[in-house]
């Protein structure tokens, strides 16, 4: 029986939670209520706490509070999602209750996790029950009890926990409409109990879960001590992360891949897949990759000159020493005020990012449904922003939050977070923003602006599902406006058509089209000869947005 938990000990139980969750992410994922392929619970959950994981394998704490403080601190950088950004409370909260303490039993665990409950209930403005708030709040009350018997009994505490939450889990089908409607327990609090039996396994001494797919634990490194230099075929060690928008094979891909390279293996699930080869042209085999999805990760080491330093007794150089060197730079690069107002928009594609840029965003970051920003992301586009005031648009409800965590972060300058849900809001929203008004009449102003939108969007559905009176099966074209189910159809035009002839569209006096990268300009044309023929009182605009997963993206006014 462990009788108390140290730095060492809790950075090793968050280094396995974060491979337990990395490991069932993808059903965490299938419990989400739509069956849109975009960025899900399970991966914002497993995305956040890797960020962790990878920043205490790096700083080996001896004290808890060390380890807790360091945990904290980069699951608010990495927080992604409304399920991240809750997450990174949880354990904000738990840092604080063990602040200053070598170690901590059973009792100061059950305290921990009291106080990471009201941390985060505190920070979430109308917290909703049948939640993973709801599942960490019986759970850390179980705790208390368990407490009391066997103070001295972490493992016990932990274990009557996850018990007690696995049950509050269960209930959550019947506290939440929606999910009681899809047949589903709630994802985010699935997570949070993966999480504390990864943790519980660890304290246990349970090897760590073996992962696979694209989010697998690190590859060992090559033995270079092995390997001389003329025995090296291919020149570059390539690996990297491609988050899939296209429901293509990869088979002509892997084909590609064995004819410019070897040591191939590719790591595919539903949202994304990740590749390692060895080859002399990296850059090809990248922008190949991009025909099937958006790179997200690369890593492209020499392994020619590794070989020849380690021969040669040298340090090996590594893209490991360029991460390690950011990290320990001193301070953030933080650019000084030059004007009144900043803007800073999330989008996907290069057509939205363009339309942003045009109406004067001084930064875009790439992410949205298909991959949402990291708090960090955003806080370091922030921080290159030269104004005072630096407005944030989301443009997606599953960001709001984690932009919302910079609000605290920001040094020498203010920010504000609009909570725009959709890109056409984000771009209203900026069109009225006065340079020379007032933050209260600016701030008004837009958030009046971004209310008077109406948008749709047709993507697919990546899996059969059973959701609100509608049999979906996979491969049908979805439309959602305001992120509700409003039909599918096997025929996309059939389903543009009903778009074009509801009530949104027909009372519009703008509509905007924009058109996603997996749509020709043929196809598009043809969708703005529809809209053009169904609403002749609008003044109708059709963009190339260049959006992943999205095939339309349609805002009316």
């Amino acid at each position: 029986m462990r009788e108390c938990i140290d730095g060492a000990s809790f950075a090793q139980a968050i280094i396995h939670a974060a491979a337990s969750i990395n490991l069932q992410k993808q059903q965490i994922n299938e419990l989400n209520v739509f069956p849109v392929p975009d960025g899900d619970t399970g991966t914002n959950m497993s995305l956040t706490i890797s960020t962790a994981a990878a920043e205490l394998r790096k700083k080996h704490p001896k004290t808890v509070s060390d380890a807790a403080a360091a945990n904290a601190s980069a699951l608010l950088r990495g927080a992604r999602g409304n399920s991240g950004v809750i997450l990174s409370l949880l354990f904000r909260g738990f840092a604080k209750a063990v602040k200053d303490k070598d170690v901590i039993d059973g009792r100061e665990l059950a305290i921990a996790l009291d106080f990471g409950v009201a941390a985060a209930y505190k920070a979430v403005m109308k917290p909703a029950e049948g939640t993973i708030l709801t599942v960490s709040r019986l759970a850390a009350a179980r705790a208390a009890d368990a407490a009391r018997a066997t103070p001295n009994d972490p493992e016990a505490v932990l274990e009557a926990a996850i018990a007690e939450g696995q049950l509050a889990l269960e209930n959550t089908i019947n506290q939440n409409p929606v999910l009681k409607k899809a047949g589903v327990v709630d994802a985010g609090g699935k997570g949070f109990l993966v999480i504390l039996q990864g943790m519980l396994d660890s304290m246990r001494g349970l090897p760590l879960p073996e992962e696979s797919g694209d989010h697998a634990k690190p590859e060992q490194k090559t033995d270079y001590a092995a390997i001389a230099a003329e025995e090296i075929t291919f020149t570059f060690d390539t690996v990297f992360i491609v988050r899939k928008t296209t429901r293509k094979s990869l088979e002509a891909f892997q084909a590609y891949l064995n004819s410019i390279g070897d040591s191939l293996v590719i790591g595919e699930d539903d949202d994304a897949f990740k590749v390692h080869v060895h080859t002399d042209i990296p850059g090809a085999a990248l922008t190949e990759a991009q025909k099937y999805g958006t790179l997200e990760l690369a890593k492209i080491e020499n392994m020619r000159t590794q070989a020849e330093d380690l021969a040669a007794g040298r340090h090996i150089q590594s893209t490991d020493d360029l991460e390690e060197a950011d990290h320990s730079h001193a301070g953030r690069n933080v650019a000084p005020p030059e004007k009144r107002y900043g803007v800073v928009a999330v989008a996907a594609g290069a057509g939205l990012a363009e339309v942003f840029r045009d109406l004067g965003a001084d930064g875009v970051i790439s992410g949205g449904q298909t991959m949402n920003p990291s708090t960090e992301d955003i806080m370091r586009e922030i921080d290159r922003t030269p104004a005072e005031i630096v407005y944030v648009l989301p443009n997606n409800k599953n960001i709001i939050m984690a932009a919302e965590q910079c609000i605290p972060l920001a040094e020498g300058k203010r920010v504000v977070v609009l909570p725009t849900k959709t890109v056409p809001q984000g771009i209203s929203a900026l069109m009225v923003m006065d340079p020379e008004g007032s933050e209260e009449d600016n701030t008004a102003a837009m958030t009046e602006a971004l209310g008077r939108v109406h948008t749709s969007e047709i993507t697919y559905a990546a899996r059969d599902s059973d959701f609100d009176g509608f049999a979906i099966q996979r491969g049908d074209y979805l439309a959602l406006t305001e992120h509700q189910l409003f039909g599918t159809d096997r025929k996309l035009d059939k389903l543009l058509r009903r778009l074009a002839e509801a009530e949104p569209q027909q009372n519009a006096e703008f509509i905007n089209i924009f058109y996603g990268e997996d749509v020709s300009e043929k196809d598009a044309q043809k969708a703005l000869k529809l809209f053009t023929d169904a609403c002749p009182n609008a003044e109708i605009t059709l963009l190339s947005g260049g959006q992943p997963v999205y095939y339309y993206m349609i805002s009316a006014e």
